[in-house]
């Protein structure tokens, strides 16, 4: 990536940090800078903005039509989302809501769920959004059974009763409020969301309200839970306004004029649900509420999107900014709204490969002259979720950069590796119901133990910050006792397959050699040769895909230094990664352990050289 492209201008916070030494093998980094003041609580923003701004568009979303389809934009002003806080901040309140019976949200973003949070957080009863897809794809609810075991709620909502009333039926006790857009549950009592929205409230929420602070928990956000049920981060109203300061000192484009999102990342996870949600009402902003995804059936609701709201920052997972690349290519419109105004691009989740990332500063520089700086960085639902942003516009594949102000860094190593430590003020206190797991998660310094490696970018310039190294928990040994890095190894492979690699999962533990399993992007179709209807099993064997993953293996195995970073055998999946199984989350990203755990008979027949295509590199 060249350092002397031009790009539209962008301010960076934070570009120089302090290192320190401790114990033997342990270094401690900070920001040069300190977190300023940040308010008690998320709500006095709320009030704050619906007093000073109280017309502006807080959030809007698409009608929908009775065919099914999405008409205008129905828009909530910061006044209508305080009013409506009130009022549903009441109601909560008059049924006896508390931490030890909170409010359960099943369904997705939408206006109803963006109002029943501000209420929940205005009258200090905790909410979780949880992952449709414990309702909706899964067919055991074996993880939502373990959401309402851990939270015990007291009110759980969904958007359409019709939708969700299986999983309601087959986990909620009798006793449990049943709330919903539209529609009712079959044999039970359910109360409408208007009916709800009607409550008239009195002093009593605005007391609860005041009566809130620091300690005050929020929301609780599940983990993924790779190998074991999902845990629930408990997230306290300090760690959203200090994690939203600390995204403002380390991007001050927060800032900076009217912020307008267009956004679909899912608000049970807390990228698009403390990050995204929260910076809205932080900053007075605007999200426009995007009802597609970047799956081949609903990215043209995306590209429709973009094609009318500019956003001035935008935030995708890499799939979402792949299918965009793509379409900018030849979508005029696309390209004039989203670039008219937008100052960063933000990337989270996976890794970005190359051709993606020269795909996108291509059409940059012939529609504006000029490049968007593609930033990112590194976090967890555990640490608010923003830790670590990028120091600089010339960002590479893996970088990292430094540390948000007012959050320390503990880097340790680990067996050859340097994992990084969190302590701040926008670190979670703990798990949910499970000391014991909250006890292991933390040293004994009380930082928090990510389970992520990193390593400097430049190892003589510490302010240029870290990159990212992989999960420790994910690298392994072969039988020679070598280790296997699996992140960079698995970027490598996405990048030398790109654009038909959607994602790899390494295999080869306690084996003589290391083998790949590939998840194929929707793209390889064009590869095959074959009609468009044609099965993913029979476009995988075709010549044309196989001929083309040859040249991958064999293009790898000549750039490998070694057993540990040599494909020795690769095979393709037709079956795409399954949220239901934790194989993948809600914005996309793998899940290695899962899926080694889940596929195991794939993984042995692989390297017994007992499936159909293995391909090995032939050089």
């Amino acid at each position: 990536m060249s350092t002397t492209a031009k790009y539209r201008p962008l301010k960076f916070g934070v570009t120089r940090a302090t290192l320190r030494d401790g114990s033997p093998g342990v270094h401690y980094l900070r920001a040069d800078q300190a977190l300023d003041a940040f308010p008690e609580r998320i709500t006095d923003r709320l009030v704050h903005w619906a007093r000073t701004e109280p017309g502006r568009t807080l959030f809007a979303r698409r009608v929908k039509q009775a065919d099914g389809s999405s008409g205008d934009w129905k828009h909530i002003s910061f006044a209508q989302a305080l009013d409506a806080a009130r009022r549903i901040g009441q109601g909560l309140i008059d049924r006896g809501l508390s931490v030890e019976r909170p409010v359960l949200i099943l369904s997705e973003n939408d206006l109803e769920h963006a109002l029943l949070a501000l209420g929940c957080v205005y009258a200090g009863i905790p909410y979780c959004p949880t992952s449709p897809a414990y309702s909706l794809i899964s067919q055991d609810f074996d993880k939502l059974r373990h959401v309402v075991k851990t939270l015990t709620p007291g009110l759980v909502f969904a958007s359409d009763a019709n939708r969700y009333s299986r999983a309601m039926l087959a986990t909620l006790d009798s006793d449990v409020e049943l709330v919903a857009t539209e529609g009712t549950v079959p044999g039970r009592a359910t109360t409408s969301f208007a009916a709800l929205l009607e409550t008239e409230p009195t002093d009593a929420v605005d007391a609860a309200m005041a009566a809130t602070g620091p300690d005050t928990i929020t929301k609780f956000l599940f983990t993924s839970g790779s190998t074991k049920m999902p845990k629930a981060v408990i997230n306290t109203q300090r760690m959203w306004c200090a994690n939203q300061q600390q995204m403002t000192q380390s991007m001050p484009v927060l800032g900076e004029g009217n912020l307008v999102l267009v956004d679909w990342l899912p608000w049970n996870h807390t990228f698009g649900g403390n990050h995204n949600f929260g910076m809205v009402i932080y900053h007075g902003g605007s999200m426009y509420i995007d009802d597609g995804k970047p799956t081949p059936a609903l990215i043209g609701e995306t590209l429709r999107n973009l094609r009318e709201i500019a956003p001035t920052v935008y935030f995708n997972v890499p799939t979402g900014f792949e299918a965009i690349a793509n379409a900018m290519k030849t979508d005029d419109l696309l390209r004039k709204t989203l670039l008219s105004r937008v100052q960063m691009f933000f990337y989270a989740g996976a890794a970005l490969a190359q051709p993606v990332w020269d795909s996108l500063f291509e059409s940059q520089e012939r529609e504006i002259g000029e490049r968007i700086v593609m930033s990112t960085g590194l976090g967890m639902t555990e640490s608010g979720p923003f830790g670590i942003f990028v120091t600089n516009p010339n960002v590479k594949a893996g970088d990292l950069g430094l540390p948000t102000p007012g959050l320390d860094l503990k880097l340790v190593d680990i067996d050859g590796k340097t994992e990084v430590r969190y302590r701040g003020p926008n670190i979670t206190p703990g798990y949910w119901r499970m000391p014991a797991e909250t006890a292991e998660a933390f040293d004994e310094e009380g930082f928090f133990k990510t389970g992520d490696a990193v390593k400097w970018i430049d190892e003589t310039d510490v302010h240029q910050g870290l990159k990212f190294d992989g999960r420790i928990a994910e690298d392994f040994k072969l039988a020679t006792g070598t280790f296997v890095s699996v992140g960079p190894l698995r970027a490598k492979i996405i990048a030398a397959g790109a654009p038909y690699v959607q994602d790899v999962v390494l295999t080869g533990l306690n084996m003589k050699e290391v083998g790949a399993m590939v998840f194929p992007t929707a793209a390889v179709r064009q590869l095959s040769g074959l009609p468009a209807d044609a099965s993913l099993h029979d476009v995988l064997d075709a010549p044309g895909v196989l001929a083309h993953f040859q040249t991958v293996v064999n293009e790898l195995a000549r750039s490998a230094t070694g057993s540990a970073n040599r494909i020795a055998r690769l095979c393709l999946l037709a079956d795409p990664p399954t949220i239901d199984r934790g194989e993948i989350t809600d914005k996309g990203s793998i899940n290695q352990r899962a899926v080694l755990s889940h596929r195991a008979d794939t993984v042995a027949k692989l390297h017994a050289d007992e499936l159909h295509y293995i391909l090995k590199p032939n050089i």
